[in-house]
Parts: structure tokens; sequence; C-alpha cells
């Protein structure tokens, strides 16, 4: 039998083999985009399988009570989760809280390919890590840092900020019969304790009075490099990063206390834990009848922990940017389930930033791009089981502020009359 050759010979056979080579071409194109529509399109961290996350944080050393709490939520909100079918893949990797340490921890998520950052550690660290990610075009969501970060890169600010939370307390005491002169900062002498001061400031700068204040208060924020003398220039005594070195800044505190007359009634602590629990009892020691305040990232149980081994029992003021670990808000008790024994005000800022990320991915219109992420996160507000989350205005997702006060060895929500009682013994 002869089998009949359906292209002719010669140059129709040629224009033949194109013919089929073509067909054959866009046949593979058509079955490539049928198997993944928009696997073109997608950015590193994202494979058919999974979506790659991952973080710098201190999981070991002095900070890893931090590091391994906000961790064990982000991992809690973000088990057996899938964003367009997509298995969420979190990888932290340890950086002791040490910015070289954050660039190198980075430098290896970059490698391995993430799609962002979500719940990075620190605001040192922070700062040492976006210029990085800013020329590697990697957004972070929810970075542990309340210096409300604006850049360099596209940064999403869920926690408010530390100026926030240090003008929160501030304005209630303020409420409360305080007096403008009566009111001190210790600070650790970085980015991150100098944002706290600028709270400070944009708190003083609006009571009557206190433009003498505000000027001393710019000369210390106005120095630059690292660990600037600023002790002994205003109502601010500051120590050096990654010391518990109490004695020159409590000095600073005595001497603006002398040459102005004022006295210090509330000392507000921009420090993490060691060093704000050192100075409060070297104060306490020194019979110092100051109340204290403390930021979020330095207060809860192990704060209350290391104030008891000092017999202080009270007389504290801690802000937490989360409602309180009893609230009946879907998303603490979501958390509370999740966690168990484990839930704190860290592991729970964890999983809210968890399952931001994934609330504002599962929103994403077409196909999974960090383009489309940020287009999605600030299209619209979101509610994360009752907390409101709102990046269309700006970059800073939540400004909710909680006080809490430590009472019979327990930090507890403040109510009415709490402050007023406390400043006046």
């Amino acid at each position: 039998m002869r089998i009949q050759n359906d292209f002719p010979t010669g140059t129709g056979m040629l224009a033949g083999q194109r013919w089929l080579k073509n067909g054959i071409a866009l046949g593979l194109l058509l079955s490539l985009c049928m198997a993944a529509p928009w696997s073109w399109a997608e950015d590193p961290g994202i494979t058919n399988k999974t979506i790659r996350i991952g973080a710098n944080m201190p999981l070991e050393g002095d900070s890893k009570f931090n590091g391994l709490a906000l961790k064990q939520g982000i991992e809690a909100a973000l088990s057996s989760q899938s964003v367009q079918g997509r298995h969420v893949e979190f990888t932290a990797i340890n950086d002791f809280y040490e910015p070289t340490k954050s660039l190198e921890a980075i430098n290896q998520l970059i490698e391995k390919g993430i799609f962002l950052v979500l719940g990075s550690y620190g605001t040192p660290t922070t700062k040492a890590i976006l210029p990085v990610l800013a020329e590697n075009k990697v957004p972070v969501l929810g970075p542990y840092t309340g210096a409300a970060f604006t850049g360099p890169g596209d940064v999403l600010n869920f926690r408010a900020s530390y100026a926030s939370e240090v003008e929160s307390t501030i304005n209630t005491v303020l409420a409360s019969g305080l007096k403008p002169t009566e009111i001190c900062g210790y600070a650790q002498n970085d980015a991150y304790g100098m944002s706290g001061i600028k709270g400070m400031r944009a708190a003083l700068a609006k009571q009557p009075g206190t433009d003498s204040i505000v000027a001393k208060l710019d000369q210390v924020l106005n120095l630059s490099g690292d660990d600037p003398e600023r002790n002994n220039i205003g109502p601010v005594g500051v120590y050096p990063r990654g010391t518990v070195s109490a004695r020159p800044g409590y000095l600073s505190l005595k001497k603006w206390e002398t040459d102005t007359g004022n006295h210090c009634r509330l000392v507000v602590n921009v420090a993490i834990y060691d060093p704000a629990a050192t100075f409060m009892a070297y104060a306490r020691y020194k019979g110092e009848p100051w109340v204290f305040s403390t930021l979020s990232n330095a207060s809860g149980d192990k704060l209350k922990d290391l104030l008891e081994g000092q017999g202080i029992t009270d007389r504290v003021i801690a802000t937490q940017i989360v409602p309180p670990l009893d609230s009946v808000l879907p998303v603490v008790t979501e958390a509370r389930k999740a966690l168990g024994q484990n839930l704190d005000y860290l592991s729970l800022e964890g999983y809210i930033v968890g399952k931001l990320f994934l609330t504002v991915a599962l929103a994403i219109d077409g196909p999974l791009t960090r383009e489309n992420f940020l287009k999605a996160a600030r299209r619209q507000p979101y509610d994360i089981g009752g907390i409101k989350v709102d990046f269309t205005t700006s970059n800073q997702g939540s400004n909710f502020v909680l006080l809490t006060h430590l009472q019979a060895g327990n930090f507890t929500p403040v109510r009415p009359g709490d402050l007023e009682s406390m400043l006046k013994q």
C-alpha cells in the first residue's frame, strides 16, 4: 500500500516543515500555559507547589526569647495553609540580633529565593537589611520594630510605632495629673532608643511652656554616629547598645533634676529587657520614687520575672500593640487555641502578622507576584479577626496601643483611676 504524503516536495516541503515546527512550538506554548497559567509571571519564592517566605530572627543568644516566640506565632498561623494551591513555607534564620549577622541571613534567604520577608526582628537589624531587600525588590511585611521604617524598598508595618507607644503613655499620664516637666526618658543609644525619644518630643511639644525642654530633646536627637554622647544634655539618660550599664544614664537624669529644679516622676524606658530591668532596679536601689514605663518589645512575662528578681512588683507601666491575651476577639481566640500555653504578647503578634500575610495573599487578583501582593495590601482595609489593618493611606497598618501596668506581680490592662492612684504614691 502506498502512503500518501500530504506535504509536497521541493520548496513546498520546506514550507511544510516550517509549518510543522511552528505548529509544535505553538502547541508546546499552549500546553505550558494550560499547565501553569501564570508561572511565567511569578517572582522568586514561587514554585508550582510552594510559596517561600522568610525572616531574620534571634533564635540563639540573649534575645532568643523574643525571636522564638515570634517565630512560633507565625508558624502557628501559617501551619497547613496554602495560597493559590501552593503550600506556604516559612524559613527563619538566626541572626543573634546583630546587624552583620542579619545581612548574612537575608542574603541566604535571597539566594534560596523568597517571595517576601515576614516578621524581621529588631530595629538596627531591620535597618541593616532594608537596602539589600530594596535592591532585590523583596517586600517586608510586619517587621518586629516600632521604628516605623518607610524604606528603602517596600515596607508594610503592622505594629504601632515606638513613638506612638511613648506618646500614648505620656498623653495618658498627663491626663492623669502629671506635668510635662516631670517626664524623663531612658533609652538605648541608637536608632531604636531615639525612635522612642521622638515620641516623647512629639507629646511634650504639644504642651504649653515646654519649648526649652523640646530644644534639649532636639539636641539629643540631632546627634549622629555610633553611640554619641547623649548623656548630660536634657531629660534623657542613655546606655550603649549591648550593655546593661545603668549608672551613666541615671546620673544624667539626676543632673537634669539638679540643673533645672524639675523632678522626674515618670521615666519612659526605650530599652530592651535586661537594660530596662537593671535601670529600674538601680533607681529603686538609689531610693528614687520614679514610676517607669516600658515598650511592648520589653514587657510581658520576661520583664515581670526580671523585675520580680529585683523585688519590683508595682509602679511600672507597659504598652502592648496587640489586644489583651484574654480578649474575645476571634484572632486572639484562634491564637489561644493554636498556641495553648505558649500564647504571650510576642507569639500573638507573630500569629496576627502571619494571618495578615495570608489574608492579603488570598486577596491577590491575578498571578502571585510581589507587585500584585503590594497592590492587594494597599487596595483596601482588612479585618484580621477583629483587628483593623489599613495600608490604603500609608505603610503603617495599625496604631493600636494598649496600656498595662504591673500590679501584684502581673501586667494587667490599665483601668480608669489606676494611673492616678499609682502617680500619687
